[in-house]
């Protein structure tokens, strides 16, 4: 039997790149940045980097040369970000990148030795509970921070409302945790389970909110976030969709009219080793 493989199309990474910029807890990195002890490098691995939004984002706001290693099973989103990599660091220097092709759920102490930070954005929720806690247990080993930003946390508000929001906002988090060949899905459970998992293991987590303020200047992304958003749910729970066709094109319509706002609500989460706790002055 083969596992179910959810693969990330470069028009929707595209699509939420800046929303994810503007969202992110800079008050993780600022935190980071004091927790961590100087060096002459940063080496940071990027897990399931896609096209390396990550980086773009990151990179300016850390301090220090920075070489930044990218993982990803997609070797055509690894393409992409090689062609895009970050800008230099805050203080001007030179930050490096490379690629490599990876299972992300199956990485090893080797595959991460020597970092000294590891990242992902928009991971999380798309594990299944296995996944997590070998990726857990393999960051953790690393003895290095790991920022993970924008994991799924289960709530969207949508305005003006509709009676039938609530509806596809549960069939939705089912959807999200649904049981596939790999297991059943963490979906918003995710942050939860991880920081547990952490924790479990030595480390202090570090939780802050990031939700996706979406307005009519992001009338794309709302769009693609909306549609896919109902597709998802109508699979879930098929009887949805003879009601689908009507509520999409209305708040579609809205959208396209500026008129449709939503909160999209994620969190990141900072992981130190307790060993990193001294900070910098």
């Amino acid at each position: 039997m083969t596992a179910e493989v959810i693969r990330v199309r470069r028009e929707w990474l595209d699509l939420r790149e800046r929303a994810d910029g503007a969202a992110r807890a800079r008050d993780l990195v600022e935190h980071l940045v004091r927790a961590t002890p100087a060096s002459d490098r940063w080496t940071i691995h990027d897990l399931g980097c896609g096209t390396g939004a990550m980086g773009r984002w990151l990179a300016p706001l850390l301090p220090g040369a920075q070489h930044w290693i990218l993982h990803d099973r997609d070797v055509d989103l690894l393409e992409i970000a090689l062609g895009g990599p970050p800008g230099p660091a805050a203080d001007g220097a030179t930050v490096t990148v490379e690629a490599r092709r990876s299972d992300i759920t199956r990485l090893g102490p080797d595959d991460l030795a020597g970092a000294s930070l590891i990242t992902a954005s928009a991971l999380l929720d798309i594990l299944a509970e296995d996944e997590l806690a070998r990726l857990v247990a393999v960051c953790t080993g690393a003895g290095c921070p790991t920022l993970l930003t924008m994991c799924v946390s289960g709530r969207v508000e949508i305005a003006p409302p509709d009676p039938l929001d609530g509806r596809v906002a549960i069939a939705f988090d089912a959807h999200q945790r649904r049981r596939t060949d790999r297991g059943r899905l963490l979906g918003p459970d995710a942050v939860t389970l991880a920081a547990e998992e952490f924790r479990g293991l030595g480390a202090d987590v570090l939780i802050r909110p990031s939700p996706w303020l979406l307005t009519a200047s992001q009338d794309d992304l709302l769009a693609e976030r909306f549609t896919g958003w109902v597709a998802a749910g109508c699979e879930q729970q098929v009887e949805l969709a003879a009601e689908a066709d009507g509520y999409t094109r209305r708040r579609l319509a809205q959208a396209t009219a500026g008129q449709l706002t939503a909160t999209v609500d994620h969190a990141d989460i900072l992981v130190l080793p307790r060993r990193s706790q001294v900070e910098r002055p």
